[in-house]
Formats: structure tokens, sequence, C-alpha cells
């Protein structure tokens, strides 16, 4: 079987593919950002394999720290869908319990109105506070309205930047789906040559 060429050993692998990306234009600045699935490292053309490593290893450890601040956790998750609900649902809707799971691969959020509870998934970690919120509103609309009818989008509609979330997570779901085509290799300038 094939050594995965992403992974960089003594580190667990990665949970997404990691391109690295060399520039000619880049002298010394290293820099990484998510492109979907991917992780992007965009590194100078002049450095050697065990720099690019070395760079890959702190970018994708850099990128998780921001992450996790950014990441708000269960308790920060419920306090925020009590204010949503205070401010676009008229403090309606109240779960017993709102919660990341990692169980919820091909949904954002589900509502359980009997419970009283909310999940939302994983994936939605790392996106825009404004989408969370969506998938939160979304969420907290079920607790009134079990269906997505016309009543439930008015509920959901109240959210001013439904669309755009909306918008971003088609996105999303759109760039998964898409093949992966790497880029090919930069070719070297010929040695030596005039």
């Amino acid at each position: 079987m094939p050594a995965d060429p992403e992974h960089i050993p003594g580190r667990p692998k990665p949970s997404r593919a990691v391109e690295v990306r060399r520039s000619a234009r880049r002298r010394r600045t290293v820099s990484a950002y998510r492109e979907g699935d991917r992780t992007v490292v965009l590194i100078p053309a002049r450095m050697s394999e065990a720099e690019e490593q070395r760079w890959v290893t702190v970018m994708l450890d850099k990128l998780q720290a921001q992450e996790n601040r950014r990441m708000p956790g269960d308790g920060e998750l419920a306090d925020r869908a009590e204010r949503l609900s205070a401010q676009y649902l008229d403090g309606r809707a109240r779960p017993s319990s709102v919660r990341w799971v990692t169980n919820q691969n091909t949904r954002w959020g589900s509502c359980t109105p009997a419970e009283g509870t909310i999940r939302l998934s994983h994936r939605l970690k790392g996106m825009p506070e404004y989408v969370i919120d969506y998938v939160l509103i979304h969420e907290l609309a079920h607790l009134l309205v079990p269906g997505h009818g016309p009543g439930f989008w008015d509920l959901v509609g109240a959210y001013p930047r439904t669309e755009r979330a909306r918008g971003y997570l088609e996105g999303v779901v759109a760039g998964e789906s898409l093949p992966f085509i790497p880029r090919p290799a930069p070719t070297s300038p010929p040695a030596g040559g005039d």
C-alpha cells in the first residue's frame, strides 16, 4: 500500500487533505487557509522538502488553534441560541439542550421538538458566525414549527442573513461534490543555461 504523500511522519493523519503551493514570488512568508476539505499552505519555491514539512506542521497547528479559539463550546452555543431566539423569535423557542455532534455528516443541524434538543454538525466548525447563527435559527424555528412550510420559512426569514448563509452552505456542498483535480507540478527553468 503506498504511503500517503500528504501525511507528515510522526504526526496524526490530518482529517483534511493538505495542498502545498510553491511560489517563486513568495520570498519569506508562509501562509495557510482552508479551502473546502483541503488545507492550502503557500510557501516560497526555494524551500527544501524538510523546511516544507516543518512549515506545514506549524501552519496546520496554527490554523487548528485559531479554529479552536473561534469555536464556541456547547454552553456558549446554548447561550447563543437563547440570544437568537430572543432577538428573532420573540424568545418563544426554548431548547432544553444545544450541542455539537460528530455523527451528522449529511445535515448541518437537527432538532427533536418533542425533547427540545438541537444538535449542530461539527462540520460547521470554522465557518463564519453568521452561518452557525443561521443553522441555529433554522433549528430553533423547528421547535415552533416542525415542517418546512411557509410558516417555518417566515420564522427563519426574520434572520437578516438567511439567504447569505444558505448560499454559503450551498457553495460548501457544491464544492464537496466537485472532483479534486491536482495542479500540475511547477516546471523549473533549465539550470545553467542562457
